[in-house]
C-alpha cells in the first residue's frame, strides 16, 4: 500500500514476477542509424512461452513490456502508475470497480482492444485448466475460487466478478477491499489479449500479437529475438528506433566483451567481474541506479529435512553468518546494498521500507554458530546453495556467502555452491520444487507496492512462493493490510506481516540490487526504469 495518495506513494517507489535476471552467447550490433536504426541488446531465453499470464521472470517480461500495454503504465522515471488504456477506474468502496477504456486502441493485427479483450484475458489467466503461473494475481476477484480451486476441478468457466458492460466498459468485483488494486494493473499479467490468441493459440505462441510499440518479427531459441517498431501504435510512447534485436548470451561476460568491442549496443546487467573496469571502459555510458530489486536465499520448506520445529533458529543463524557488508563491498562495488528487510529502499519509509530484520541481518559469527546449533544444525551436515551458472556474478557471490558461513561456523564443509547450467533449467527446477537446500532467489517488483514484495512470495500457495513457505498469521495480516483503506495503517500491517516472516526467517534477505547497464556510442537516450529494465522504446540510434 502507499503513503498519502495512490499517485504520491507510487512516485516514491520504483515488473514482471519476477525473479532475477539471466544473460547468455552471440554477438553482432544492429544495422543502420537514425529513427529506423536497430538496437542490439543482451538477453536470455525466457523460461516459458510469452503469454502474459504465464510469464513471471525478467527475460520474458522484457519482451512483454515492449509488445503489450495495459490499463496502467508505470512511469519510467518515477514508477507512478498512470492510466494507459484506462480512461477511468472508478470505485466508491474499494471493492467494486468500473473501468472505462480510451478510444482508438487496437492490437497490431488490427483487432480492436475492447472490454472483452481484458475480461477474456483475465479469465484465461485465472483458470486452473490453463496452468498459468500468474493466476494468483487474479485471486482477489470474486469467483476466482470457482475457476481455480485449491483442490478438485473448476466449477465455473469464468469469474463472477468480471462483467462486460459494453465495448469500452467492464466492471470488477473483488472479494474484499483492496484500496490500491488499480495500481497493480500495470503488471503484464493484466494485459489484454486479442481474439487470435484464443482462435489459434499455438500460432499466437509462435508469434505473439500485442498492442505495444513493438511487434515480434522472429525468434530463434538460444539465438535471438527480433522486435520491430509498430508504426501504427496509437500510444504516446512510440518507439524512437526501428526495432530491438535481443541476443541470447549464456555468459554476460561475453556480452560485455561484445559491447566494448563494438559488436553489441546494450548490456543491461554488467557482470560483477567487470565492475572494476566499467567506468574506465564506458565513462558516462555506464548506468548505475537504484531499482526495486532484492536478492534473497530461499528455503525448500516442502522438504521435511528443512521444515522441522525449531529450524527458524537454524535459518536465523545462517543469516547472521553472512557478512553482507564485506561481500557487497568486495564483489559488487557499490551496485548492491546490504538488506535490512524483505522489500526495497525505493519504496521509501512512507511506502513501507524499514529495518525489520534487525540483528538477524548483521554479521555475528559467535551468535550464528550458537543459533545454528540450537536449530538442530545443517541437515546432513552440508548444505548446497543452488544457482544458475550462466552469469558470471552468481558463482562469485555464492562462493563468498558459503565462505562466510563456513568461517562463521568453523566448518569448511558446511556450505558449497551448486551450479545449474542455464537460467531456464534453474527456474524450472526451482518452480517444480526440486531443491534440496537453499537456493538463489530474488524479486524484481511487478508494481511499486509493499504488498508486491510480500504476498506473491510468501503468502500460502502464492504464485512465486517457490519454497512453499506458509504461516497463517502472515496470511491473516496480509489480508488485513489489503482490506485497509487507510494507507498508513495498511503499510504498518504489512510490516507486521514482515515481522512474522522475520521470526520464521522464511527467506534470508541478502542485498538490494541497483540496475546497471552499459551501452555503445552508437546509441543514446538510454535509461533504466525503476524495475531496472531498459526503456527500449526511447533509445535513439545515432
Amino acid at each position: 500500500m502507499r503513503g498519502a495518495t495512490h499517485a504520491k506513494w507510487a512516485a516514491l517507489a520504483v515488473a514482471v514476477a519476477l525473479t532475477v535476471t539471466a544473460c547468455g552467447g552471440g554477438g553482432g550490433g544492429g544495422g543502420g542509424g537514425g529513427a529506423d536504426g536497430i538496437v542490439s541488446s543482451s538477453w536470455g531465453d525466457p523460461q516459458n512461452p510469452l503469454e502474459p499470464g504465464n510469464t513471471n521472470e525478467v527475460q520474458g517480461g522484457k519482451v512483454l513490456s515492449m509488445i503489450f500495454r495495459g490499463l496502467k503504465q508505470y512511469d519510467p522515471k518515477t514508477g507512478e502508475a498512470k492510466n494507459m488504456l484506462a480512461e477511468n477506474i472508478e470505485t466508491t468502496d474499494s471493492t467494486n470497480f468500473t473501468i472505462t477504456l480510451k478510444d482508438g486502441w487496437t492490437f497490431s493485427n488490427g483487432e480492436a482492444v475492447t472490454a472483452k479483450s481484458f475480461v477474456d484475458a483475465w479469465n484465461y489467466g485465472a483458470s486452473l485448466k490453463n496452468n498459468q503461473k500468474n493466476a494468483f494475481f487474479f485471486g482477489q476477484i470474486e469467483g476466482y475460487d470457482q475457476v481455480h480451486p485449491e483442490s478438485g476441478e473448476p466449477t465455473a468457466e469464468t469469474m463472477s466478478g468480471l462483467k462486460v458492460v459494453d465495448d469500452k466498459t467492464f466492471t470488477v468485483k473483488l472479494t474484499q477491499k483492496f484500496s490500491t488494486w488499480p495500481d497493480t494493473l500495470g503488471y503484464v499479467a493484466f494485459a489484454p489479449l486479442p481474439p487470435s490468441f484464443f482462435d489459434d493459440h499455438a500460432a499466437w505462441l509462435n508469434k505473439p500479437v500485442g498492442n505495444g510499440p513493438y511487434t515480434v518479427g522472429s525468434y530463434a531459441k538460444g539465438s535471438q529475438m527480433e522486435l520491430q517498431r509498430w508504426d501504427a501504435y496509437p500510444g504516446e510512447d512510440k518507439a524512437q528506433n526501428g526495432g530491438v534485436t535481443l541476443k541470447v548470451y549464456t555468459d554476460n561476460n561475453t556480452a560485455y566483451t561484445d559491447l566494448t568491442a563494438g559488436n553489441l549496443d546494450l548490456v543491461d546487467d554488467v557482470p560483477a567481474s567487470q565492475l572494476k573496469n566499467v567506468e574506465a571502459d564506458l565513462g558516462d555510458r555506464y548506468i548505475n541506479v537504484p531499482a526495486g530489486i532484492i536478492q534473497t536465499l530461499g528455503f525448500p520448506f516442502y522438504d521435511p529435512a528443512w521444515n522441522k520445529p525449531g529450524q527458524e533458529k537454524l535459518r536465523q543463524g545462517l543469516s547472521m553468518a553472512i557478512n553482507r557488508e564485506q561481500i557487497t563491498d568486495t564483489i559488487f562495488q557499490k551496485t548492491r546494498t546490504p538488506a535490512v528487510d524483505w522489500t526495497s529502499p525505493v519504496l521509501g519509509e512512507e511506502g513501507g521500507f524499514k529495518d525489520i530484520c534487525g540483528d538477524f541481518c548483521k554479521y555475528d559469527a559467535e551468535e550464528a554458530k550458537k543459533l545454528v546449533a540450537e536449530g538442530g544444525g545443517i541437515p546432513g551436515g552440508t548444505m548446497t546453495i543452488t544457482y544458475n551458472a550462466d552469469t558470471g556474478s552468481h558463482k562469485e557471490w555464492v562462493d563468498a556467502v558459503c565462505n562466510s558461513i563456513n568461517n562463521a561456523l568453523g566448518n569448511n564443509r558446511a556450505c558449497v555452491g551448486n551450479p545449474i547450467g542455464t537460467f531456464a533449467d534453474f527456474r524450472s527446477q526451482v518452480s517444480t520444487q526440486k531443491m534440496k537446500g537453499p537456493f538463489r532467489a530474488g524479486w524484481q517488483m511487478d508494481y511499486p507496492l509493499i504488498q508486491n514484495f510480500l504476498q506473491p512470495l510468501y503468502y500460502t500457495n502464492a504464485s512465486s512462493n517457490d519454497g512453499k513457505y506458509t504461516d497463517p498469521e502472515f496470511d491473516k495480516l496480509v489480508d488485513q493490510a489489503n482490506a485497509e483503506s487507510d494507507i498508513a495503517k495498511a503499510v504498518q500491517t504489512f510490516q507486521s506481516a514482515e515481522e512474522v516472516l522475520r521470526d520464521d526467517m522464511g527467506a534470508i534477505p541478502l542485498w538490494y540490487q541497483n540496475g546497471s547497464a552499459g551501452y555503445s556510442e552508437r546509441i543514446s537516450n538510454v535509461t533504466l526504469n525503476p524495475f531496472s529494465v531498459p526503456v527500449y522504446d526511447q533509445i535513439k540510434v545515432n
